[in-house]
């Protein structure tokens, strides 16, 4: 048995989960753990990664250490997105973490991060003709599916953190700083000459923010076990009755609303306006919530190594 341990450092959060893989292929997830450290705060229009961010970021990768480091026969796969790809200053980071960590980030592309999104989603949901949407801190990844295959894909720069800090929907959300990030957002999505093949193909999200769209509404409809919304749907209606509730609070009030973490609760109004956006853009009446995506992409493309790697053993077996 293998414990392999996947890392993934976002803009917002930096999370890790660890799976016992055996050789058949089979997995069963052990450890799953999760750090806000807002990678990506006051990067500015310099992009640089800020010292009090780095720190934050150092010390929750130690914490994890402190875990994966007792584990036997470990293989780790630690990506970075976003936050670390866009950052003038990444280079030094990625040698920071090297010497304090001892791991190797691999910062991935943008495409690279909407693949594995695709194959996480793909493995665990239904997913033959549609749009996948990751909203994370700093970019949107956006795949359009038909027919069973990945017909095009992007990342775009745009994610909870950025328009939140862009247009300041931090606190009091004004009409006209919503306005303007409606402007914005609409015309990326106007700019990706592909997307409107996806017309009328329901959505499936994933991402903190959007996961906190599912939460919020199975709060509000008293279902029991909240956090299960793997697989959960909702009619467009509910996802645009929910965002305008959400404009409607200032931040305390945000902090509030069952199924908004307090973590979150600052940006969640920029994280939304990406799937909002892209459900009327597209004029998709649902949309289906994955908690699978880049991590669990990951996760099953070594499974599909090691099967690989066992059909060859089997087959050179029985040259000799």
């Amino acid at each position: 048995m293998e414990n392999f341990a996947v890392i993934d450092l976002g803009s917002n959060s930096v999370r890790m989960t660890i799976s016992k893989v055996g050789g058949d292929g089979t997995y069963q997830t052990m450890t799953q753990m999760k750090e806000y450290v807002r990678l990506s705060e006051n990067m500015g229009v310099e992009k640089i990664l800020q010292p009090d961010a780095i720190e934050r970021t150092i010390k929750a990768l130690r914490e994890f250490k402190e875990v994966y480091s007792k584990l036997d026969n470990l293989k780790i796969k630690a990506v970075a997105t976003a936050a670390v790809r866009q950052a003038a200053n990444q280079k030094q980071f990625l040698k920071k973490v090297k010497s304090e960590i001892g791991i190797e980030l691999n910062v991935i592309s943008g495409s690279q991060e909407a693949y594995y999104d695709y194959v996480g989603v793909s493995e665990t949901l239904p997913a033959t003709n549609g749009v996948i949407i990751d909203t994370g801190g700093a970019s949107a990844e956006i795949i359009l599916v038909q027919n069973g295959k990945v017909s095009n894909l992007i990342s775009i720069p745009i994610g909870s953190v950025t328009l939140s800090s862009k247009f300041d929907l931090s606190n009091e959300v004004s009409a006209a700083e919503l306005f303007k990030a409606v402007i914005f957002v609409n015309k990326i999505y106007s700019n990706v000459w592909w997307l409107r093949n996806g017309l009328n193909l329901p959505i499936i999200g994933l991402g903190g923010s959007n996961r906190t769209l599912a939460k919020i509404n199975r709060r509000f409809n008293n279902l029991l076990d909240t956090d299960d919304i793997h697989g959960y749907q909702l009619r467009s209606s509910d996802v645009n009755d929910t965002f305008q509730r959400i404009i409607s609070k200032n931040l305390e009030e945000r902090k509030e609303v069952p199924g908004i973490s307090k973590d979150r609760a600052d940006i969640i109004v920029g994280g939304l306006i990406p799937v909002i956006l892209l459900m009327n853009f597209l004029d998709s009446d649902r949309i289906t919530f994955s908690t699978s995506g880049l991590r669990e992409g990951i996760l099953f493309e070594r499974l599909h190594e090691i099967i690989k790697e066992n059909v060859k053993d089997m087959s050179e077996e029985e040259l000799l």
